[in-house]
């Protein structure tokens, strides 16, 4: 198995992003440790990966507070003995539908704001027991892009271009610590908008419209590509992009 005695730390990992990331992780043999503010959807990924011999506890947890990420990651470290894998996917409270002309300030910002503070106190957490341990792997979702015509995106893509300008950062800082820092970049997964989002059909139809496969990946699809991230075969990547959005973003 790819992860076979790895601990993984996903945060949101009851959203359907990071329910499939650890999913794939638990299937792949990593221990899963999920923390989100929502004990609910914890418990309902849990239950799944129980159901199928997996490894998993859950942690009730805001990642907007650095006392509580630090001392959960050293739970996780002196309980697991190691801190291998570290993904935080949640959500960054974003306005959608409306154009940037006809936004408060405060709605754009609060998307960059929350992505910039959770991913720094996310990624710090797991780096100083990660350095201590000269390996570990830390992954972020979302990756650069350009806007697509007709959806209004707020603040969005501002905050996935900050956690790109930081994943290269943390990529040279820490690489001389043998820990790699990828990012899954995605144009957009249907499976995970929710069913009530007013003009969801739309939303997913230009998604799948967008892309040269003509079909968008599949959370299924995106727990596999992270497991293989955080895997040894990909133990030469980082400071690197893993493209995953069937062609709706070329690489250059």
């Amino acid at each position: 198995m790819l992860l076979n005695e790895k601990n993984a730390v996903i945060y949101g990992g009851g959203g359907s992003i990071g329910g499939a990331v650890a999913r794939a992780f638990a299937r792949e043999g990593a221990r899963v440790f999920l923390a989100g503010v929502h004990p609910e959807p914890l418990e309902r990924v849990a239950r799944d990966i129980r159901a199928n011999g997996g490894l998993v506890e859950t942690a009730v947890l805001d990642a907007t507070n650095g006392h509580a990420v630090d001392e959960h990651a050293n739970d996780v470290a002196s309980t697991a003995g190691s801190l291998d894998i570290s993904m935080n996917v949640i959500q960054h409270g974003d306005v959608q539908g409306k154009p940037m002309v006809e936004m408060h300030v405060e709605d754009y910002l609060r998307p960059v704001s929350t992505a910039v503070q959770t991913m720094f106190l996310t990624s710090r957490a797991a780096a100083r027991h990660m350095m201590q341990q000269r390996s570990g792997v830390i992954l972020v979702f979302g990756g650069s892009g350009n806007p697509s015509p007709g959806l209004w995106l707020g603040g969005l893509i501002t905050a996935f271009e900050a956690m790109e300008a930081m994943r290269r950062q943390l990529a040279v800082e820490l690489g001389p610590h043998g820990i790699r820092v990828v990012t899954l970049r995605s144009g957009g997964i249907p499976e995970s908008l929710p069913p009530e989002m007013e003009g969801r059909e739309d939303v997913a139809n230009s998604i799948v419209g967008a892309t040269l496969l003509q079909r968008a990946a599949t959370l299924e699809e995106v727990g596999n590509a992270a497991a293989f991230a955080a895997s040894d075969k990909a133990r030469s990547m980082t400071a690197a992009t893993l493209n995953i959005s069937a062609g709706a973003i070329m690489d250059r």
